[in-house]
C-alpha cells in the first residue's frame, strides 16, 4: 500500500531513512522541518518529483504547523500516516544546571510538536474520504531507561508513550490507528559522538555500536503499510549489542 505521508524532521537522520523508504515504495511524503535545504536534499536524492512536498515547519509553532497541514491538504487532498519524528536534546549537563529555557525548548518540540500535528492530523482524517489513517510517533529507548545527564529528552520520550497510548484510544471512533517506533542508536549524525565514547550509568565513558538507518526506514515502512485494521503499538528497533537492557 501507498498513500500520502507526513514526515517531521525529514532533512536529517532519522526522519530522511523514514523519507527514502516511503518514496521509494511509492508514497508521496510531505517533508517538514526548520530548514528548506536539508529537506530539498530528501527530496532531491529521493527523485521523487511531484510526490514530494518540501514544507519549512517550526512544529513548536502552531501556526506553522496548520500551514504546513494546509499545504498538504491543497497539494494531496488527504493524509494517510504521521510520522511525529522531529525531536531535539538539551546539553548533557547536570540536571540541577539546566535552565528553564533550555528544558522548556525540548519539551516545545518534542512533545507539544507531535501534540499540535496530531491534533491537526485528527482533523484532517477525520473529514477526508475514506476517513482514518494511522500516526507513528518516535519515542526512543529514553522513553523507557534514561542516559546520565538527559533528564528533558528522556521526561518528553516518556510523554510520548503516553500521547501514544492517549491517541490510539481517541483515534479509534474515527478510524486512526496510532503507534510508536523507539529508536536505539541508528547512525545518524545525532548518535555520531557514540563511536568515540559516550558517559555510562556506572560514570564511565564508552563507544557504543550504532546500526544502519536503513533498518529504522524499512520498519517505519511496515508500520505505515499495515491496514487500519492492524496496528503496531509499539515497535524497538536497535543496534544489538548497545547498551540498553540494564543499560550495560
Amino acid at each position: 500500500m501507498a498513500g500520502i505521508a507526513l514526515v517531521t524532521g525529514a532533512g536529517t537522520g532519522v526522519g530522511k531513512a523514514a523519507a527514502l523508504a516511503l518514496f521509494g515504495a511509492g508514497w508521496s511524503v510531505a517533508l517538514a522541518g526548520r530548514r528548506r535545504e536539508p529537506l530539498e536534499a530528501t527530496a532531491g536524492e529521493a527523485g521523487a518529483g511531484e510526490r514530494a512536498l518540501v514544507v519549512p515547519t517550526d512544529v513548536a509553532d502552531p501556526a506553522s504547523v496548520d500551514a504546513l497541514f494546509q499545504a498538504i491538504e491543497r497539494r494531496f487532498g488527504r493524509l494517510d500516516v504521521l510520522f511525529n519524528n522531529a525531536g531535539m536534546g538539551a546539553p548533557a549537563i547536570p540536571l540541577e544546571d539546566l535552565t528553564v529555557e533550555q528544558w522548556q525548548a525540548v519539551v516545545d518540540v518534542n512533545l507539544t510538536g507531535p501534540f499540535l500535528c496530531t491534533q491537526a492530523a485528527f482533523r484532517l482524517m477525520k473529514r477526508q474520504e475514506p476517513r482514518g489513517g494511522r500516526i507513528i510517533n518516535n519515542g526512543s529507548v529514553s522513553a523507557y531507561a534514561p542516559r546520565p545527564n538527559s533528564a528533558p529528552y528522556t521526561a518528553t520520550k516518556h510523554a510520548i508513550s503516553g500521547l501514544t497510548r492517549a491517541t490510539a484510544l481517541d483515534g479509534r471512533k474515527y478510524d486512526i490507528a496510532c503507534g510508536q517506533i523507539d529508536i536505539g542508536n541508528a547512525a545518524t549524525e545525532m548518535t555520531q559522538r557514540m563511536t568515540e565514547g559516550v558517559p555510562q550509568a556506572d560514570g564511565s565513558m564508552r563507544p557504543e555500536p550504532r546500526m544502519d538507518a536503513r533498518h529504522v526506514g524499512d520498519a517505519i515502512l511496515h508500520m505505515a503499510g499495515l491496514p487500519l485494521e492492524a496496528n503496531i503499538l509499539f515497535m524497538t528497533v536497535m543496534a544489538t549489542k548497545m547498551p540498553f537492557v540494564g543499560r550495560g
